[in-house]
């Protein structure tokens, strides 16, 4: 089985990535890691990641904000997995996605 790394990008986006990971949450397949790269938000969503890392393999980084692109850059170098997908904050993925 292939092994993921669902990157996402966050600026200010609290409630979007919590419908997100409730999406990841509810995936059939579990086979991925949840890298989250918080760009410099003044409004962090790490709360809501918390709350998903029981259900999750998840981790949250924080840096400043430099932009989307370096920012998934940023979570590329940290993830683990053999294939990477990006998501925006603002997905919503349906349950057989993986």
């Amino acid at each position: 089985m292939e092994n993921y790394s669902v990157i996402i990008p966050v600026y200010n986006r609290i409630d979007e990535v919590e419908d997100l990971l409730a999406s990841l949450a509810r995936q059939d397949a579990l086979n991925f890691e949840v890298i989250i790269v918080e760009d410099g938000s003044t409004l962090p969503c790490e709360a809501a990641v918390n709350r998903y890392t029981d259900r999750l393999d998840i981790k949250y980084f924080f840096k400043e904000n430099e932009g989307r692109s370096i920012a998934r850059n940023y979570g590329m170098e940290r993830a683990t997995g053999s294939h990477f997908i990006f998501f925006d904050s603002d997905c919503v993925i349906p349950a057989d996605y993986f």
